[in-house]
């Protein structure tokens, strides 16, 4: 059944402190999302966390089974810096992430890559079902075409590539040293921005000597590889560094950095690589991702017209979708319908034709007339709510199609069967229902 609501909940770099999304972040997506499935009521869970945002999805029933099951999402967190997102809501922000329109640095590239990784370590613990696989698989195509369709990722495209930014205008890059701590995306995509700049060397610190190395290989600028261990001894011959590990605890402290004189630190990392109590030191400038706001303020005003094509193409999109989801809501009604019609008219065609043979022998041709009977019944009477559930998809209407979807569900009359509670897929109206099937629908079927 595809009649689970979304309620998501998100703590991002537009309400939130650095330090206030560090304190929402799980160990990492995979622990999120089991342990929001072990939630009571939840279906299915999805959980993104970046160095900017910690967001958490999960589709269940009722729309206050969700609330329920994210209420202590960041608990800590003062009330101002969590928003909480309902169905439609969700299914919209999740377009937004796709396309950038929700990143630190606008139309940034990296983020559909971490969603389409969250989307796959969802679904690789069975997080992901028939509400939330269409959904973010959305989200992905949407974010996809934004990038190929329109300019939103021109210029200054990640955190990455925003931090070698600052740095040139905090720094003379010239013949410089530059470490970049961490070779993953955004440490590939630092790594490549000082490349484009006047830096005599780079230096690529990693935990994983090989991946750094590989890094190192991939730019034009003199570069060379060490281990993490030895980042401390590099940032001391270092000019400017950026910091992007996915360490739960900082790679550089205090101690690491009190000889290294006058030096550039730009911490990108979420839970952060650098021990804030740095920026106190003399000669040592820190900045983290905060510090680039004016530098995607100035990207934002240059993609404001590549944006605003971008929300006319989410707009878009999200009706494709919020259609896609009332058709079937409404074919699930309609086979419903359908099927505990058929039920019916098998038990009532079985008590017809004994009946009749208890009148005398039928033939097998008075055997299909009274089973096309049977059929041109059920069909004629199913006709008309057929057409009017599909429209009451078509205008929003869920309280009919819940309604016919507790009235016609197929299990009714089975051993142990309860009619089942149902919500329509957004927030806001109580569209609960339960119940028997009314005997005057059961005399249209056929007489018990």
């Amino acid at each position: 059944m595809t009649t689970g609501v979304i309620h998501g909940v998100t703590v991002s770099h537009r309400r939130a402190t650095v330090d206030e999304i560090e304190s929402a972040a799980a160990a990492d997506e995979e622990t999120a999302v089991r342990d929001l499935l072990a939630r009571d009521g939840v279906d299915e869970a999805f959980a993104l966390q970046t160095c900017n945002r910690a967001e958490a999805y999960v589709v269940t029933e009722a729309a206050a089974d969700g609330r329920a099951a994210l209420a202590d999402f960041a608990p800590s967190i003062r009330d101002g810096a969590v928003r909480e997102m309902d169905h439609e809501t969700s299914l919209r922000h999740l377009m937004r992430v796709a396309t950038g329109l929700e990143s630190l640095v606008l139309g940034e590239d990296q983020i559909i890559g971490q969603l389409r990784t969250a989307f796959e370590t969802a679904r690789g613990v069975g997080g992901v079902g028939p509400v939330l696989d269409p959904a973010i698989t959305k989200a992905l195509h949407v974010g996809e075409r934004a990038r190929t369709e329109t300019t939103i990722n021109e210029g200054v495209v990640s955190l990455g590539s925003a931090a070698v930014e600052l740095a040139g205008r905090e720094r003379d890059l010239g013949g410089a040293t530059a470490l970049v701590v961490g070779a993953g995306e955004m440490g590939r995509i630092a790594a490549q921005a000082f490349d484009d700049t006047g830096v005599s060397t780079i230096v690529v610190a990693n935990r994983t000597v090989p991946h750094a190395t590989h890094l190192a290989g991939e730019v034009k600028t003199t570069a060379t590889a060490v281990s993490l261990d030895d980042a401390p001894e590099a940032a001391a011959r270092a000019d400017v560094l950026v910091t992007a590990t996915d360490s739960p605890d900082p790679v550089l402290d205090r101690a690491d950095l009190t000889d290294v004189g006058r030096t550039l630190v730009i911490d990108l990392a979420q839970p952060r690589d650098v021990d804030p109590s740095v920026g106190a030191l003399d000669g040592v400038d820190t900045y983290d991702i905060d510090s680039l706001e004016a530098i995607t303020d100035e990207t934002r005003a240059k993609r404001r017209e590549a944006a605003a094509n971008v929300e006319a193409m989410i707009d878009e999109e999200f009706d494709r979708l919020l259609d896609s989801f009332k058709r079937r809501q409404a074919d699930e009604a309609i086979s419903a319908m359908y099927e505990s019609a058929e039920m019916v008219k098998e038990r009532e065609l079985r008590t017809a034709i004994s009946r009749l043979e208890s009148q005398g022998e039928l033939t097998e041709e008075q055997r299909e007339t009274v089973a096309s009977l049977a059929d041109a019944l059920v069909g004629q009477l199913l006709a008309a709510p057929t057409k009017s559930l599909r429209e009451a998809a078509a205008e929003d209407d869920w309280t009919t199609i819940q309604t016919a979807l507790g009235l016609f569900d197929p299990e009714f009359g089975a051993e142990g069967a309860t009619p089942p509670a149902t919500e329509r897929p957004r927030e806001g109206v109580d569209a609960d229902a339960e119940g028997e099937i009314p005997r005057h629908v059961l005399d249209h079927l056929g007489d018990e």
